[in-house]
């Protein structure tokens, strides 16, 4: 008999409830009895909870309602989905309570040796997240029911360069995470266009009865990041950025979120980005100067004289 089918044998086996030796399923699939206890350790290894007593009147028995989970996952399995969750706790995620649901279940259709091992496992991992974060889940449940059931909402948001908060109605098309904060990306028809909200400045949210088509495939990640970045006129000069500094210190500038996405070039010692003027000179300077003497540019010179001048403008101001 094929080895899955012995495995699905003695799973069977155990499954009537009653403890069952090694000997009594060496008898009955007649095989050799260390056969029988590597296929034991199989099944343990692949997720089944196997409670194995030993003595006189020991054998083997499955975990109670082991069969009422619809699905089983083994040790490395279980730790990713843990991990998962701890990342997704830190990140303020919405389902909160669902998800430590799930995990109790992760938990519950365990054995003692794999719940000790992957107890052992979880605690080797801490995610550092948001810190004083306003609580957004309320919101984001209602976003998640609109956005899945298309239904629009009515927000009273408040942008942070405008004194007071605007009602607005949105039909919402994704719930998007994005540097510690949440947003959501969805047609406006204030501004009749699709635009981003960030969840933490709603200070109030309606579900309304009016439903919508939401746009299948719609790019909420491209749109999101095509919005952060400020648009490039083709017909202006493109001007190159010369970097060079320590190695470590050059890989951070080219994974950065904003210079990333214009780099060209880059070697251990030396990166290359292209820019158009206005962006080169509004806002490079700024995102370079924590960086401080750890990299030196070597390519425009006005940009060097643009650095002097906000660092002089930093001066004044502390100075007044």
């Amino acid at each position: 008999m094929p080895k899955i089918d012995n495995l699905l044998a003695i799973l069977w086996m155990l499954q009537s409830g009653k403890k069952i030796t090694a000997k009594q399923i060496s008898e009955k699939l007649e095989m050799n009895i260390r056969t029988v206890y590597r296929y034991i350790d199989t099944l343990s290894i692949s997720g089944v909870p196997i409670i194995s007593d030993t003595g006189h009147h020991g054998g083997y028995t499955l975990l109670n309602d082991f069969m009422e989970a619809p699905l089983f996952f083994d040790l490395e399995e279980k730790t990713s989905l843990f991990h998962a969750a701890i990342f997704a706790e830190e990140a303020g995620y919405y389902g909160g309570e669902a998800l430590d649901r799930a995990i109790s279940k992760l938990s519950k259709y365990s054995n003692q040796e794999q719940e000790a091992r992957l107890n052992h496992q979880v605690t080797s991992l801490n995610v550092i997240g948001r810190i004083n974060s306003r609580s957004t889940d309320t919101y984001l449940k209602l976003l998640e029911k609109a956005i899945t059931e298309e239904y629009s909402v009515e927000i009273r948001y408040h942008k942070c360069n405008e004194n007071e908060s605007k009602c607005r109605m949105i039909d919402p098309y994704k719930n998007i995470y994005w540097n510690h904060k949440w947003y959501v990306i969805g047609f406006c028809h204030l501004r009749n266009d699709i635009r981003s909200f960030r969840v933490e400045r709603i200070e109030h949210l309606l579900l309304t009865e009016h439903q919508f088509n939401r746009p299948d495939h719609f790019p909420a990640h491209d749109f999101f990041l095509k919005n952060l970045l400020p648009s490039i006129a083709d017909t202006e000069e493109m001007i190159p950025l010369v970097i060079t500094g320590n190695e470590n210190t050059l890989y951070d500038i080219c994974q950065h979120w904003f210079l990333g996405n214009y780099l060209q070039e880059q070697t251990s010692n030396q990166a290359v980005f292209l820019f158009e003027k206005d962006i080169l000179h509004k806002h490079v300077p700024y995102l370079l100067l924590p960086y401080g003497k750890s990299i030196q540019i070597i390519e425009p010179i006005s940009l060097k004289q643009r650095l002097i001048e906000v660092l002089s403008e930093f001066i004044e101001f502390y100075q007044a």
